[in-house]
């Protein structure tokens, strides 16, 4: 089985994590130890090859093309996008004829995707997909890069659910298709 790309960016995440806790800090030990064994219990569960079997999340994180990809922000937030309320078929023969498919919470989604890309958890991109308006007098305040930014998350970021022609793309070339909804399994 493919060693993940990600497993040693989770360890420099944790690194960076703890460094952030204030020393002699009694809640700074207890969550350095979560996430010790969260991360070691994960690694674990990776290592079983049965895993890897019809795994969506499996097979994004061993494709360098999509780590790659996932590296602009806004290729990553269509990932969470497209992974949030649907269920995703391998495009093969026993999967369909078992009617097999695969899904995840918007939380687990979040997490997929910064494991694409290395950084951060899935809080970075949990809700990413709910844009609202600004009221005009704050948007007037921002800095022209802040504007910019602003503009660019809102024309780019789609909300959850959606699947862009790219990404559509790029799961069918790993293998996997999105169910219609009336295909999911209940």
């Amino acid at each position: 089985m493919k060693k993940l790309a990600t497993n040693k960016d989770r360890e420099a995440n944790l690194k960076r994590k703890i460094a952030k806790i204030p020393e002699n800090a009694e809640a700074g030990d207890t969550l350095a130890e979560f996430y010790t064994n969260f991360f070691n219990l994960k690694e674990q569960q990776e290592l079983d090859p049965n895993w890897a079997k019809n795994n969506l999340e499996y097979d994004l994180r061993a494709c360098d093309y999509i780590v790659e990809k996932c590296k602009d922000e806004y290729y990553a937030q269509n990932i969470y996008a497209a992974l949030c309320n649907n269920s995703f078929r391998k495009n093969e023969v026993m999967p369909i004829l078992m009617e097999d498919s695969w899904s995840c919470s918007w939380r687990y989604a979040g997490g997929i995707v910064a494991d694409l890309r290395g950084e951060g958890d899935y809080l970075d991109w949990y809700c990413s997909g709910i844009q609202g308006d600004i009221p005009d007098e704050t948007y007037n305040e921002m800095t022209q890069e802040g504007k910019l930014l602003y503009n660019l998350r809102k024309e780019k970021f789609v909300t959850e659910s959606y699947v862009t022609d790219e990404v559509k793309e790029d799961l069918f070339k790993l293998g996997w298709v999105v169910l219609e909804q009336d295909e999911e399994q209940i």
